[in-house]
């Protein structure tokens, strides 16, 4: 039986951090579903079809990308009942500190009574663990080099909707 995992996220944009969390995900489950999801507790920046664009584009480019990733999105019902619908028994979130950890903690034993999906938490690289989407959005905004941060393919599309 193969193990399936879902890898959710906003991912407005998809950081390093990020694909360092899929990448490693990837190596450890037979399946990885990356999926965009909307969150009403957040604003978000990037229409959900232009993230997932943005997350296949940066998944494409990146050489070392498994081919066990499957890009999706999930907006109507609970994270719970993706999982159902595509077999996956962990969902796998990234985490950069103990305040994800409290942030997280609810979500996890919600989704464990709801449905039996177990929850794995993974650090990102160090180099990577103090960033955030919102981080780079804010420094994109301003005018601020993002590409240490993001995928090439975020970068250039950032670069390309500053205002000139």
């Amino acid at each position: 039986m193969s193990k399936i995992a879902v890898v959710p996220g906003s991912f407005d944009p998809i950081t390093l951090g990020h694909l360092d969390v899929i990448r490693r995900a990837a190596a450890v489950f037979d399946e990885v579903h990356v999926l965009v999801v909307h969150n009403p507790g957040k604003s978000a920046m990037l229409p959900i079809s232009e993230r997932m664009a943005l997350i296949q584009q940066s998944l494409d480019e990146d050489p070392e990308t498994p081919d066990n990733i499957i890009v999706a999105s999930w907006s109507v019902g609970l994270l719970v009942d993706y999982c159902t619908e595509v077999g996956a028994s962990v969902l796998v979130k990234g985490i950069r500190s103990q305040l994800d950890v409290a942030y997280e903690t609810p979500m996890v034993l919600m989704n464990r009574s709801l449905a039996g999906v177990e929850t794995v938490f993974m650090l990102p690289e160090p180099s990577h663990a103090h960033v955030s989407s919102t981080l780079v959005r804010q420094v994109s905004s301003l005018g601020g080099d993002v590409s240490p941060y993001v995928p090439a393919a975020v970068a250039r599309f950032l670069a390309s909707t500053r205002p000139a």
